[in-house]
């Protein structure tokens, strides 16, 4: 199964040239505790402690001012508790992935532009809402962040412990996607 990531990772990597940055490290602690909650949820050993880490890497992608944020699995914690997500919020607030970061970013991670944050939020709950096991409508979302929204929103609705492990591969790929453009290029 890893040689379709080596292969979407390397399409990323191909279209972005120039020096390996240092990711900045607000974002690359973000980053990292985004992975480990895919991480968790990918580990899981029943399907609340796979609600719990969907949660959380949702929580910590949308932030307090996006869209499906809070206790998601209704267990009266908040997992991945963030004063800002990763990307904007539905005011305008921003996330902490800049767009001038580089063409990589732009592309994979913020997918366009955020000049209406409403809208494109609400592609990606629409994207939600229509998603079935026979049209898989993620891949239309050109922020691959909000397609790790989608597979934890899937999860989180879902009472079947495989189908929860399969989300988080899903997710996984896009994580390491969004990882691998912050890592790819500067400027």
């Amino acid at each position: 199964m890893r040689l379709p990531l080596v292969i979407l990772v390397g399409a990323v990597l191909a279209g972005c040239s120039g020096p390996t940055p240092t990711v900045p490290t607000d974002v690359s602690a973000r980053l990292d505790a985004v992975d480990a909650a895919v991480d968790d949820w990918s580990a899981a050993s029943s399907l609340a402690a796979a609600h719990e880490a969907a949660e959380r890497a949702r929580n910590l992608v949308v932030g307090p001012a996006g869209p499906l944020y809070g206790d998601a699995d209704g267990d009266g914690t908040l997992a991945g508790e963030a004063s800002e997500g990763l990307l904007p919020g539905l005011d305008g607030s921003p996330g902490i992935a800049e767009p001038a970061v580089n063409a990589c970013v732009d592309r994979d991670v913020l997918g366009g532009s955020w000049v209406d944050p409403r809208a494109r939020w609400q592609e990606a709950t629409e994207a939600i809402d229509a998603w079935s096991p026979t049209s898989n409508t993620f891949p239309a979302l050109p922020s691959h962040p909000q397609r790790v929204v989608g597979w934890a929103t899937l999860t989180l609705e879902s009472d079947d412990p495989d189908e929860a492990h399969e989300y988080a591969g899903h997710a996984r790929l896009h994580v390491d996607v969004t990882r691998a453009a912050f890592e790819a290029c500067r400027g």
